[in-house]
């Protein structure tokens, strides 16, 4: 059977653009999954490449965001076009055996990330003062009141309310007055250094923005959104705007402390070292800017994360699965939900070392990253999975390609983080 394009036949001329108000209404899983991988590892990582490279890895920040784009709509496509989440279709298309080793993967890896969310949400408020004790826990029960005892479009506007904290950081650049035509330069020349500091921050870099649980929460929240063929014109919409503003707000981290500290070659271990670091050259409230920032990208990831580790394991199993359902029409699914945040929340009150927890993750996620990015792009081209809705030809080209480099990457950051835990 030839392949059709991926979207729908244009709209007549009259229907062309989209009203501020229906745009407004449009957005939803696109950008919260998209905004959830800017998280409190993403922040630190953002920074910590302006702080040792200032404006030079910006090219790849291009990059990276082109990939984001393309991974992001086949995760929505995925959900708009099949009614499932993307554990559900490997259940159906693959052997159930395939699949389980990366939900168990995920599972691990995943409570490691929300540990190091309500990490960064203490963080951020003891930048304003607050004790990490008193925090974490209001953190905590907030997170597991929206997801236990609401509905999906409920849970929806409060995370994207949540996305909006995100605008903190574009101002922080501003207020940080950097040379705009350094950044002109270094984002539209391509150019890469090949030293080993460079190389490992560039997969750091994709490592922290394309992270498989921004995927599988993409294709399942868009099934539990009831969004099918119909709808999925304005769903990739949401999928592409929230890859771009994710993608701006990555580059706005970057140029921010890039702008403040860059070149002094010294990383950044915590998104909060940036925060303070930014006050000696844009003042305090660039500080408390980039703070609030952090707490509000801690606080969706710390929902996102177990939630797209829900849906994952309660799809691989055939389990009932939604925010909007209640707990015991769907135990496992909201079960697991609130059992992560419980743990995560309470082993990062406790003087654990986070440093080794995230060496860790980062080990697991070099796994999973290539195991779910493979699913995708092969379901995306089976008609059995979206029907006529497959890859087109030069999609499909594009897509194959990050994929590839994105596994590569992953399968580095992998050999290297194993070889430093050796000493090598």
């Amino acid at each position: 059977m030839s392949q059709l394009p991926i979207s729908p036949p244009p709209a007549p001329r009259r229907r062309r653009f989209v009203r501020p108000a229906a745009f407004l209404a449009i957005l939803g899983p696109g950008i919260i999954a998209a905004n959830a991988g800017n998280d409190a590892g993403g922040i630190a990582t953002y920074a910590s490449a302006g702080s040792q490279f200032q404006y030079q890895t910006l090219f790849i920040g291009v990059l990276v965001i082109a990939a984001l784009v393309a991974v992001q709509e086949m995760a929505a496509r995925l959900g708009a076009y099949s009614g499932e989440g993307l554990m559900s279709l490997v259940r159906e298309e693959f052997s159930l055996r395939i699949g389980a080793f990366a939900v168990v993967c995920l599972l691990v890896a995943n409570l490691g990330l929300v540990v190091s969310e309500f990490a960064g949400i203490g963080a951020a408020l003891e930048i304003f003062g607050v004790s990490r004790y008193i925090s974490v826990p209001i953190a905590a029960a907030s997170i597991l009141g929206i997801v236990m005892f609401g509905s999906y479009r409920r849970a929806e506007r409060l995370f994207l309310l949540l996305s909006l904290v995100f605008l903190a950081y574009p101002i922080a650049m501003i207020l940080a007055r950097p040379d705009w035509g350094d950044v002109a330069r270094n984002t539209f020349i391509p150019h890469f250094d090949m030293t080993r500091d460079f190389l490992l921050i560039a997969v750091a870099l994709v490592g922290t923005t394309i992270t498989p649980y921004m995927q599988l929460y993409q294709a399942a929240a868009v099934a539990d959104r009831g969004i099918g063929p119909d709808e999925y014109r304005h769903e990739r919409i949401d999928a592409i705007v929230g890859s771009l503003f994710a993608g701006f707000v990555f580059l706005s981290v970057l140029i921010a402390t890039g702008a403040a500290i860059g070149g002094s070659g010294l990383p950044l271990t915590s998104a909060e070292q940036a925060a303070s670091a930014l006050k000696p050259v844009a003042g305090a409230g660039a500080e408390y800017l980039f703070a609030a920032g952090l707490l509000g990208a801690s606080m969706l990831a710390a929902a996102i994360v177990p939630l797209s580790t829900a849906y994952g394991l309660a799809e691989a199993v055939g389990a009932e699965r939604s925010v909007s359902r209640k707990f015991r029409e769907a135990p496992l699914f909201l079960g697991l939900f609130a059992a992560q945040v419980v743990i995560g929340a309470a082993v990062a009150l406790i003087p654990v070392n986070l440093i080794d927890l995230l060496v860790g993750m980062q080990v697991l996620n070099g796994f999973i990253t290539p195991v779910i990015l493979g699913f995708l792009f092969v379901l995306t081209n089976r008609s059995s999975a979206v029907g006529e809705a497959v890859n087109g030809p030069k999609f499909r080209t594009f897509a194959l390609l990050c994929v590839i480099v994105v596994s590569l990457l992953a399968v580095a950051a992998l050999v290297v983080t194993i070889a430093q835990m050796f000493g090598a």
